[in-house]
C-alpha cells in the first residue's frame, strides 16, 4: 500500500508499506479522504515546529476518514463498507490524566503523526490503516472529505468548550486558516451576537464572510484594522487567536473589554506577549491543545446539518500528487482545506 512520509523539510515521498491485519477489537479502514493540517505543513516546510523536529522518517496525517474493509474478532458495531472517521486520538487511559479525563494530556499519547516523543507515532496518510473499533465514529450521511473534517473541528469544539459559554457574547477569531474557520462557524452555532475576522488573505477572509463572520480585517493591508474596536477599553469578549503570530496576539489585545478571555490555539513557537496591557484589562489567557470526547461531538453534529464544513473543502488531490496537494495547502491565497484523495 502507499504512503505519504517526511523524511526532512521539503523531502516528502510516497512510499509503499505491508498491508495490515486487524486483530481483535479493530478494523482495517480503506482511507478515502485526508485533510492536510497546519502541523504537516510544519512538518513539510520546516521539518518540524520549535523544539519538536523529525528525527526519523515519519508518515504523516491524521484528519482521515475512510470505509471499513474488515474487522477483527469482537468488533459487532461496526459494518464493512461503512464510512467512518476515524479520531487520531489514542490515550493510554492509564496515566493520572486519563484518569482525570483529561486525555488530550495523557503521558503515553499515541496521536498520529506526532514527531514528539520518539520513535515517532506514524501518522494515517496511508491507504489502510489498523484502528481501534473505538476510534471510529459512523459518518454515513457525510462525504469522506466532510467526515475527516472531524478532526479540526474537534479541536475548535474544545477550545469553545473552554471559552464558555459564547451565547450573546462578541468574538474575534485572529487567523483564518481551517480552525480559525472553523472558530468562527461554531462560534456562531454557539449564538455569539458579533463575530470579526483577521488574516493576511483576502481569499480566506472571503471564507470567514461565508461562515458567519460580520467583520473582516486584512492585516496586512490594513495594519491598524482593529482600531475601530478599541474605544471605551476593548470590544471583544473572547478571542479565539488561531494564527500562533506575536504580532497578531499584541494587536488583538487592545480590542478585548476587561475581563475577556483569550483561547490560544495557533501553534507557532514560543510568543513574546503584552503583559501589562493583558494585566491591566485583567485579561485570562487560556490555552488549548487537541481534544479526546470531542471528535464523536464533531461527527454527531456535522451528520445532524448542525454544523456545515463543505465551504472549507477547496480542493481534493491524489496520494500520487502528494508534493503539489502539500505546495497547494501551504497557499491561503487559493486554499483552505487541501485533502488528499486514496
Amino acid at each position: 500500500m502507499k504512503v505519504i512520509v517526511a523524511h526532512a523539510a521539503k523531502d516528502l515521498r510516497v512510499e509503499t508499506r505491508d498491508m495490515p491485519t486487524p486483530g481483535p477489537g479493530q478494523v482495517l479502514v480503506k482511507m478515502a479522504a485526508g485533510g492536510i493540517c497546519g502541523s504537516d505543513l510544519h512538518y513539510y516546510n520546516h521539518g518540524g515546529f520549535g523544539p519538536i523536529q523529525l528525527r526519523e522518517p515519519m508518515i504523516l496525517g491524521h484528519e482521515v476518514a475512510g470505509h471499513i474493509e474488515a474487522v477483527g474478532d469482537n468488533v459487532t458495531d461496526l459494518d464493512t463498507g461503512t464510512l467512518v472517521a476515524v479520531s487520531p486520538s489514542r490515550p493510554c487511559g492509564a496515566c493520572k490524566y486519563c484518569a482525570e479525563g483529561s486525555q488530550n494530556h495523557c503521558l503515553n499519547m499515541r496521536f498520529y503523526g506526532s514527531a514528539m516523543p520518539f520513535p515517532h507515532i506514524q501518522g494515517a496518510f496511508r491507504e489502510y490503516i489498523v484502528a481501534e473499533a473505538t476510534q471510529c465514529a459512523p459518518a454515513g450521511e457525510l462525504s469522506a472529505g466532510e467526515a475527516a473534517m472531524a478532526e479540526p473541528l474537534s479541536v475548535v469544539l474544545h477550545a469553545a468548550k473552554q471559552a464558555g459559554d459564547l451565547m450573546g457574547k462578541r468574538v474575534l477569531v485572529t487567523g483564518c486558516g481551517p480552525i480559525g474557520l472553523l472558530a468562527v462557524l461554531v462560534a456562531r452555532a454557539a449564538g455569539a451576537v458579533e463575530i470579526a475576522a483577521t488574516d493576511i488573505s483576502n481569499f480566506t477572509l472571503s471564507k470567514a464572510r461565508d461562515v458567519g463572520a460580520d467583520h473582516t480585517v486584512n492585516v496586512a493591508e490594513t495594519p491598524d484594522g482593529l482600531s475601530q474596536f478599541e474605544a471605551d477599553k476593548g470590544h471583544f469578549d473572547v478571542l479565539f487567536e488561531c494564527s500562533g503570530v506575536a504580532s497578531a496576539l499584541a494587536s488583538a489585545v487592545t480590542a478585548m473589554r476587561p475581563g475577556a478571555t483569550i483561547m490560544q490555539l495557533g501553534l507557532g513557537g514560543d510568543m513574546t506577549l503584552p503583559m501589562q496591557a493583558m494585566t491591566a484589562k485583567e485579561l485570562q489567557l487560556k490555552g488549548s491543545f487537541r481534544f479526546h470526547a470531542e471528535f464523536f461531538t464533531a461527527v454527531e453534529m456535522m451528520r445532524t446539518g448542525r454544523l456545515d464544513v463543505t465551504p472549507l473543502i477547496t480542493h481534493a488531490i491524489d496520494i500520487d500528487a502528494a508534493v503539489d496537494a502539500f505546495e497547494l495547502a501551504g497557499d491561503r491565497s487559493q486554499a483552505v482545506k487541501v485533502n488528499i484523495t486514496f
